[in-house]
């Protein structure tokens, strides 16, 4: 249960074709819960086959697995802090990514730490900094990876341990909005695009510019003055995400996530900006905010910032 929770923080289902068929009449009668800006109304946008590219996005999916296949550095800020906000562990560094021959090893070129971040091991003493360093940090060399995302389908079954956790964050990652297995209390309440669960959000679809780019903005908001009762439905508070006007690409996302129950409970907030290098969509900068607990463990408040920059080999 420890590990479990802050994967939840974080986070291409495939279906059959009756499932395609149900998703359909869905996407139908999510269309008609979508508030259109003045400016989108005059575009006369199919709001149904927009809400299906959202669903079935794979260009966020793709840009971080492109990081597997391409030379990067990353300036890594992470921060523990304690119930006054003061802080407690950190960890600063710059590491270079090299892809060679099909295989991609990480060097360290500096690092600063305060605190117990790591054990006397070297092993990270806190779950936030293990799940960023499964994100941005590679140990020995790793070959033969692809950023291929057709065909690939997300899902903790068959998978134990902290391999299931890492598909449960990738799920809701890369796919929010879809509903994940083997999370106690909150599955299903993550499966906002279900019509059952959408009735606690207001959708709307807007134009604007994000970095020089113009973009469909899609916001997804909890609704105001929910009775206790429905609030306890609702999972993610507040997800935005700008997709590019012509190629539907993400070009960044915000979440906020939050929930409460007797065992654990989670406030959390997350940023992510995309960039583009040479041909690929790649992530530019990922920001964390979070403060969780799970019972028996201690209250972990941790917020992070990755910078990626990428060097065409240099």
């Amino acid at each position: 249960m420890n590990k479990l929770i802050p994967v939840i923080l974080f986070a291409a289902i495939t279906f059959s074709s009756s499932a395609q068929q149900e998703d359909s009449l869905d996407n139908e009668r999510l269309s008609k819960m979508v508030s259109l800006s003045e400016v989108v109304m005059r575009s006369d946008i199919n709001v149904a086959k927009f809400i299906e590219r959202v669903k079935n996005d794979t260009t966020f999916y793709k840009a971080f697995r492109t990081l597997h296949i391409i030379d990067f550095t990353s300036l890594n800020d992470i921060r523990l802090l304690d119930k006054k906000g003061s802080l407690k562990a950190s960890l600063h560094s710059k590491t270079k990514q090299k892809v060679a021959a099909g295989c991609r090893t990480m060097e360290i070129l500096e690092e600063n730490t305060t605190g117990n971040f790591y054990d006397d091991n070297k092993n990270y003493n806190y779950y936030t900094a293990e799940l960023y360093a499964g994100l941005f940090f590679t140990k020995d060399k790793i070959c033969g990876e692809n950023n291929i995302v057709k065909g690939i389908e997300l899902s903790p079954r068959n998978k134990s341990g902290i391999e299931k956790h890492k598909e449960q964050l990738k799920m809701l990652f890369f796919n929010p909005g879809k509903k994940i297995p083997g999370i106690p209390f909150i599955g299903d309440k993550i499966n906002i695009f279900d019509p059952d669960v959408a009735r606690f959000y207001d959708f709307s679809i807007d134009y604007g510019d994000n970095e020089g780019e113009s973009c469909y903005v899609f916001s997804i908001k909890a609704k105001e003055n929910l009775t206790p009762e429905e609030k306890d439905n609702i999972v993610i508070d507040d997800m935005i995400t700008w997709f590019n006007v012509k190629t539907m690409e993400v070009v960044a996302r915000n979440y906020d996530l939050s929930y409460n129950t007797p065992v654990y409970d989670f406030d959390v907030h997350m940023e992510v900006q995309m960039t583009k290098f040479g041909n690929y969509l790649v992530p530019k900068i990922l920001r964390y905010k979070g403060n969780w607990d799970v019972a028996f463990k201690k209250r972990e408040r941790g917020e992070f910032t990755a910078t990626l920059i990428y060097t065409n080999g240099n």
